[in-house]
């Protein structure tokens, strides 16, 4: 386990600034349109979001939070999450406000649950034509952020392809973090869901925090 600097509390709220709201770390889910199933898995961040807590002692907002790119509260969630099957299409609106949100501090981590790869690459290259999907290596300060991993683990079998995280970076900055053929997302479900083996589960866990640790460590909006 790394030693980490631990934001103090109140770093992230729903509506900034508001003391009747919560404090804690919240994550929001990215609702897009293409057809892709950006609702799948909804007990992944909610169990996250609850063992995050428990193993860090950082205090999270558990209940999921589902916004739009175009969401006028967009920036009350410096953490967005991405997942699903199929076909991301983001309009013209929504891609200026995603690229203005990652400009600004925010981090987008976006989980391929088995198909999304080709809309994903499309996706990044509309939001920064002038950077490039860098294939992060095992040394990489996300993989040790909170938990020392070798690199990133693959949790649902889907194909014999291995494991990759690529990332899109800014001034040094990691803005965009993708995980293509391990499906952290499936191992963060519940265990009735894909039946996944207790040991794939724990290193889902284990990655999951590593990258909302690395997140609020090193990004500016939080």
């Amino acid at each position: 386990m790394a030693a980490v600097a631990i934001p103090c509390p109140g770093y992230a709220q729903s509506a900034r600034g508001n003391p009747a709201e919560e404090y804690g770390v919240r994550v929001a889910r990215v609702k897009y349109g293409g057809g892709g199933d950006w609702y799948n898995n909804p007990s992944s961040i909610p169990n996250w979001l609850s063992e995050f807590e428990r193993r860090t002692g950082v205090r999270t907002i558990k209940q999921e939070k589902v916004l739009a790119l175009t969401d006028e509260n967009l920036r009350a969630y410096p953490f967005l999450y991405m997942t699903g099957h199929g076909t991301i299409k983001l309009g013209s609106d929504e891609r200026e406000s995603l690229r203005a949100y990652l400009e600004d501090g925010g981090f987008l981590f976006i989980n391929d649950s088995y198909g999304l790869d080709p809309s994903v690459r499309a996706m990044v290259r509309e939001l920064f034509p002038e950077r490039a999907f860098e294939e992060l290596s095992n040394d990489h300060p996300i993989y040790h952020s909170f938990y020392d991993l070798p690199g990133l683990p693959k949790i649902h079998e889907h194909d014999k392809k291995s494991p990759q995280g690529f990332g899109v970076s800014i001034d040094d900055r990691l803005v965009i973090y993708y995980v293509y053929e391990s499906d952290i997302g499936d191992g963060l479900a519940d265990p009735d869901v894909h039946h996944d083996t207790p040991e794939k589960r724990e290193l889902a866990m284990k990655m999951a925090v590593n990258v909302l640790m690395y997140a609020i460590t090193q990004n500016v909006m939080m």
